[in-house]
């Protein structure tokens, strides 16, 4: 049998009953294949079903609600407590796809798809990830697997020249540069820090030999914008050095007197300076860094800059882009995802050094079990080390082993070419700026910050509250998924335009539909007093509110993400979860951040911190009571505090006693 026919979902019963069918005949020709575990002749029946599969579902993909109609917790009752004593036939376990598991997928490659940033996929890259999970290599030596290292370094050359990186960062430069394949942008700002961290290191050891690195990380400081994305501040965490938030300007971007003066304050203070974290294309709103002025203070200051551009830097395959790279020069190191908007499917983060010692020397490790007999032949690397010998793979990452992540680029680039990719990117900034236009011309909203690249940040005129409340109708709906974030202040809607398929008629179908949900909000009637806007809070309490909805603080114990509250109430699934989870394993009074959430929430009466629903969740851990998440709001801000503080700066959680003060 050549083809199994796998008819794209109408209903979930029509979709089980095809795929029923299929598999009846398939067992009338192969009965011995489900009696065991999975074959290669299976493998081989099951695959080509299993490609049908996908192409229908991508294929058909608009006749799909974007986000799914259930609850969390929905899965549990549908699958058994432990997995089965013995095999299952591959047509019960395929079955459930439709049954148990398609019903809670949110379909990212949807035209109606607005949330986040892109997650593109694409047959090529599809196909790629296929052999490479059939070779089933890993590389971390050139012996381990050759190909794997010398394609990869071809490609992320080629990737470099494509977007516009100087020659410094290549491969096949006279320079120390070069690129890998990570995971993730959030992993690649980890090894920038840790990399700039062991240089700041052996810089002043090699001054004062006596000094231990354990003094010298209690004294470094790192510096972003309070656009960066969370992961700049978990590598801070994790790294145990302290991170700078820098304000940004009007356009939302780092501009390089704001970072002058905090390099100036610390250094008095008796602190070093040490690394930088620029975002080209932040979360928030797509907003630029100034990198030229950043770039010349990290130089004349010898601090490593880090260049984040995981949405962006795809962009930058189109000339008329690059601008935004003017400054890359300064860079030491810089990462962007193909994964995003490049037609790579996750997970796929490009990343170029400028000078790859520095990596060589945070994560070496080289075991006798990991040379071997071509080690010093092998061209694992064009730069050798000190001992003649080429770096590899696994001394530029955190993980020793890696997958073949460069087949399926390389697939992608091939399949494209350079002009392919361009008239991709083009397409998705040309919709974005249609809806653009769209929103100006509607007088009843706004655009708070300016458009950049397929994303649209825009709002309801007036408070805050109204913005929320319409999100809430579009995602409720499940033709449109959009999430939030806070801009200075104001609750904004990000509006990304993600799917290749998108065309103008989607996006003048989505703009109508947003519409006639703004006229239902603007239509019901006010109630209860008025809430404080987030800048109101903010102008009280300036650390309150600063995380973005897709950037939450990671010293904010979470339960839920931001996200959730945009899509559901929160007293429909708080109070259940209080039910099933009465004791919480930690206090607020264990984290800083959350204190100052919860006094947020009580000062301003309305969840505009994205999170604070999910706070009053963690505070009410008490085992022996489970009041209702509201009470907490119903204490006396005058109430007597333990530190006697005044009564207009203090409240406390009726759940753990914790004073919450200003």
């Amino acid at each position: 049998m050549s083809r199994v026919n796998l008819s794209v979902l109408l209903t979930s019963e029509q979709n089980r009953k095809s795929f029923s069918l299929s598999l009846k005949i398939c067992y009338l020709f192969y009965p011995q294949q489900f009696e065991k575990e999975m074959d290669l002749e299976e493998y081989r029946m099951y695959g080509k079903a299993m490609v049908d599969y996908i192409a229908d579902y991508l294929s058909n993909i608009r006749r799909r609600r974007v986000f799914p109609d259930v609850k969390p917790g929905y899965m549990r009752s549908l699958l058994p407590d432990s997995a089965p004593e013995s095999g299952e036939s591959f047509e019960d376990i395929l079955g459930d796809v439709e049954k148990i598991v398609m019903p809670g997928i949110t379909h990212w490659q949807s035209p109606q798809m607005h949330a986040y940033f892109p997650a593109l996929n694409s047959p090529a890259s599809l196909l790629g990830d296929m052999l490479a999970d059939g070779l089933g290599c890993l590389a971390f030596t050139w012996a381990s697997s050759p190909a794997c290292t010398e394609l990869e370094i071809i490609v992320m050359d080629w990737l470099a020249k494509l977007i516009g990186l100087p020659e410094i960062f290549l491969h096949s430069s006279n320079g120390k540069g070069g690129g890998v394949i990570q995971t993730t942008a959030s992993e690649s700002t980890f090894i920038g820090l840790l990399a700039a961290r062991t240089q700041m290191f052996q810089h002043y050891q090699e001054e004062n030999g006596q000094i231990s690195e354990a003094d010298l990380n209690t004294r470094l400081v790192a510096y972003t914008s309070d656009q960066a994305h969370s992961s700049v501040e978990k590598a801070g965490l994790i790294g145990l050095v302290k991170m700078r938030y820098l304000e940004s300007d009007s356009d939302l971007s780092m501009r390089g007197d704001a970072l002058i003066a905090a390099i100036r304050r610390d250094r008095e203070k008796g602190l070093i300076p040490f690394f930088v974290c620029a975002t080209l294309g932040t979360t928030g709103a797509c907003a630029f860094d100034n990198l030229k002025e950043i770039g010349v203070i990290c130089e004349e200051e010898n601090l490593w800059l880090h260049i984040d551009a995981a949405y962006a830097g795809s962009a930058f395959v189109c000339p008329e882009f690059r601008h935004w790279l003017d400054g890359i020069e300064y860079a030491d190191s810089f990462a962007f995802n193909p994964s995003k908007w490049l037609m790579v499917h996750f997970d796929c983060t490009a990343m170029w050094v400028k000078n790859s010692e520095s990596l060589h020397r945070t994560f070496n490790v080289d075991p006798l079990y990991l040379k071997h007999e071509n080690t010093g032949l092998a061209v694992d690397f064009t730069i050798l080390g000190p001992d003649g010998e080429p770096k590899c793979f696994m001394h530029w990452q955190i993980s020793l082993s890696k997958r073949f992540r460069a087949l399926k680029l390389w697939f992608v680039l091939r399949n494209y070419g350079i002009k392919g990719l361009q008239e991709h990117i083009r397409h998705g900034v040309e919709m974005a700026k249609e809806f653009e236009k769209l929103v100006r011309e509607d007088d009843h909203f706004e655009i708070p910050a300016k458009r950049h690249l397929g994303l649209v940040v825009f709002r309801v005129k007036g408070e805050n509250e109204l913005t929320e409340n319409l999100l809430k109708k579009i995602n409720s709906s499940g033709r449109l998924h959009c999430v939030p974030s806070s801009l200075k202040g104001k609750y904004v809607i990000r509006f990304t335009v993600t799917s290749p398929q998108t065309t103008l008629s989607d996006i003048h179908n989505d703009w109508g539909f947003i519409q006639i949900m703004c006229s239902h909000i603007l239509n019901e009637s006010p109630s209860g007093r008025r809430p404080r806007t987030m800048a109101e809070i903010k102008k009280r309490n300036p650390s309150f509110g600063t995380s973005l909805l897709l950037s939450n603080s990671p010293m904010t114990p979470k339960i839920m993400n931001g996200s959730f509250v945009a899509i559901f109430e929160p007293n429909e699934v708080i109070n259940e979860f209080l039910e099933r989870n009465g004791t919480l394993d930690i206090a607020c009074k264990d984290s800083p951040v959350l204190q100052r959430r919860l006094k947020g929430l009580v000062r301003g009466t309305r969840q505009f911190s994205l999170d604070s629903h999910i706070d009053l969740m963690v505070a009410a851990h008490s085992k022996s009571e489970r009041k209702s998440v509201t009470s907490i709001e119903e204490q006396s801000l005058g109430e007597d505090s333990e530190d006697k503080s005044s009564s207009e700066d203090v409240s406390r959680c009726d759940k753990c006693g914790q004073v919450i003060s200003l």
